[in-house]
């Protein structure tokens, strides 16, 4: 586990500057699968001595999913909050494993007076690979084995990046194997514009099940996500098809983790 992870509050205290503030969103706070994301990625920024920090109790939800499911005076509430915060901070780069958090803040939230440089973590990782940072052990823990990767709608088609997240992959030592549905003409995991909170809607297949059965189809046994969303939707598609002895989803921060010195 990481050493204690300052708040930015406690880094003026101290009268330190952190690099970067590493945002880590509601799911990344609270939800007990993507903790595990937040924790891994921390792990990595201690690794390579990155300063950074998190705002702790002063980060509020980027008001993204009140946004998409239409309500307006919420997200604008909520966003307006966000922004005086990072402003009194002088927050200058904001890393974030959340495509919701990260299209919110960098595309969003210059409208409102708040102007970051926004990264997502899998294009952070791919510039700590680049730099020679982060170094990944010979053979290691994913060697040879088949990883397919689900491209999430915030990151891929609104945001278009498709190769920082493949080229952290292709530094597994993995058989990378696309699904049929990848890049632009990717499949959403059911659960963005607010959908991850609402009851279906009338239909008769659920979408995550819809791409548990590309990822089958694919005969790979992991599926590299970067999303916490699209991580909770291809599990319960994996349980819904029982292939959970078979087929494991992992966040981009926890592959390396796993393999690198």
């Amino acid at each position: 586990m990481a050493t204690k992870i300052k708040t930015m509050a406690e880094c003026i205290n101290e009268g330190i500057s952190p690099e970067i503030l590493f945002w880590v969103g509601c799911a990344g706070s609270y939800d007990a699968r993507a903790q595990k994301v937040s924790r891994a990625f921390a792990e990595i920024l201690d690794k390579v001595g990155i300063s950074y920090a998190i705002l702790g109790n002063e980060e509020k939800c980027t008001g993204d999913p009140a946004r998409r499911a239409g309500n307006e005076f919420i997200f604008q509430m909520l966003a307006a909050q966000n922004i005086q915060t990072l402003n009194g901070y002088e927050v200058k780069k904001i890393v974030t494993a959340c495509p919701h958090c990260f299209n919110t803040i960098k595309n969003e939230y210059p409208a409102l007076g708040g102007h970051y440089e926004v990264t997502h973590h899998s294009a952070f990782l791919q510039s700590l690979i680049n730099e020679g940072r982060i170094k990944m052990k010979d053979g290691g823990e994913f060697k040879g084995k088949k990883i397919t990767y689900h491209d999430s709608c915030y990151l891929g088609r609104v945001n278009g990046i498709y190769e920082a997240p493949r080229d952290v992959l292709k530094q597994l030592d993995a058989d990378l194997v696309e699904m049929k549905r990848c890049k632009t003409n990717g499949l959403c995991c059911g659960a963005g514009g607010g959908q991850m909170f609402k009851e279906d809607e009338p239909g008769n297949k659920r979408i995550n099940v819809e791409r548990i059965e590309d990822v089958m189809e694919s005969g790979a046994k992991i599926v590299a996500a970067n999303c916490p969303f699209c991580i909770t939707m291809l599990q319960d598609g994996i349980k819904a098809k029982d292939q959970q002895d078979d087929i494991m989803v992992y966040d981009l921060s926890e592959l390396i983790i796993q393999s690198m010195h």
